[in-house]
């Protein structure tokens, strides 16, 4: 079985698994047929455009609105399949291979178990509760099956969410025992490398389609130059491009993939972009409340005081900025050289 660990910025990773091959129809259990079934509906209802007062399309398009705030790490853990007692055996036996593929210029390897080990048990308390809580609710939401036409839908998408809770919490207990038994083995990928590189050298992806692809000296010094302009990592940028989910997805051969990345880029966006903000809104307002002759820092949360240096760094230098640029001059600098051996 083949895991992914993609770093989206400096701090936050995705955790993906590759797909296990299509189960036989005769293969398949019955939450399996569920799922398909459901699956087979929603298709269906957003297309539909005979219901009345279009309830149909109307029901996806905010379901779908929905679907996108969940959590991009409940998503990724829902892509482990259960551990089965097959699987569990195998794994004890040493008969079952685990590896996990990550940019090896963009993590360390020493942080691969780390944050494999934070994903894994972070969050199993959190989806338990919530599996919990959705599951009491199902009988509470009951009676909304009196109105006509309209399905129960509080209570349908209280049973999805119960499920998916499970299935991310089934997800993390199988990875948190890959790590118990030494598994999975890390493997850097110069493929990640590549792919990283490109989305910092270049702006869209049909530049960096068309643009040779990243030398492996130059994916060492854009990756010197992430490291640099974050210190060490220690501040919170993206590394990862949106539009480069459909490029690892092809270079992988895993169309799922795609939509994974492009969620979990477009969160951390968010939640950097949020973080910022609120930040510099309360150092504008430390500013503003400031006495004479002093400062009012000593009348802020210790948050504010702890980062307020860090923030005023990556509002000057524009962190982000600076990475794409150097990271286009070394592109630059490489097409003059081939150019003056020409």
């Amino acid at each position: 079985m083949r895991l992914f660990l993609l770093p989206i910025s400096t701090r936050r990773s995705l955790i993906y698994c590759e797909k296990l091959h299509e189960k036989a129809v005769s293969e398949r259990t019955i939450l399996d047929k569920v799922q398909i079934k459901a699956n087979e509906t929603w298709a269906a209802w957003e297309k539909d455009e005979k219901a009345p007062l279009n309830w149909k399309r109307k029901v996806t398009f905010y379901g779908n609105q929905a679907l996108k705030r969940i959590p991009y790490e409940e998503w990724g853990l829902k892509t482990i399949p259960a551990l089965t007692a097959k699987r569990r055996k195998a794994i004890v036996e040493g008969r079952e291979k685990y590896e996990v593929m990550y940019p090896g210029l963009y993590l360390k390897r020493d942080q691969v178990p780390e944050l494999l080990g934070k994903l894994a048990r972070e969050r199993q308390a959190m989806h338990r509760r919530k599996m919990i809580w959705s599951i009491v609710g199902m009988p509470i939401s009951a009676p909304f099956a009196l109105i006509p036409i309209i399905p129960n839908l509080p209570f349908f998408y209280l049973v999805y969410r119960a499920w998916s809770h499970w299935k991310a919490l089934s997800g993390s207990k199988h990875l948190e025992f890959l790590l118990q038994h030494n598994l999975p083995t890390a493997n850097p990928s110069a493929v990640l490398d590549e792919v990283y590189t490109a989305g910092l050298m270049y702006p869209t992806r049909q530049i960096s389609r068309a643009a040779p692809r990243p030398t492996q000296a130059q994916a060492e010094e854009v990756a010197r130059v992430v490291e640099q302009q974050t210190n060490d990592g220690k501040e919170d940028v993206m590394v990862l491009q949106r539009w480069n989910g459909k490029l690892i997805a092809e270079q992988f051969k895993l169309p799922d993939m795609e939509v994974e990345i492009e969620r979990a880029v477009e969160q951390v966006e968010q939640s950097i972009k949020a973080k910022e903000e609120l930040l510099e809104e309360k150092l504008e307002l430390e500013k503003a409340t400031a006495k004479q002759g002093q400062t009012a820092a000593e009348e802020l949360p210790a948050e504010v005081l702890k980062h307020a240096e860090e923030i005023e760094h990556v509002i000057k230098e524009e962190a982000v900025h600076k990475i794409h640029e150097k990271a286009e001059k070394v592109a630059k600098e490489e097409d003059a050289k081939k150019e003056d051996k020409s």
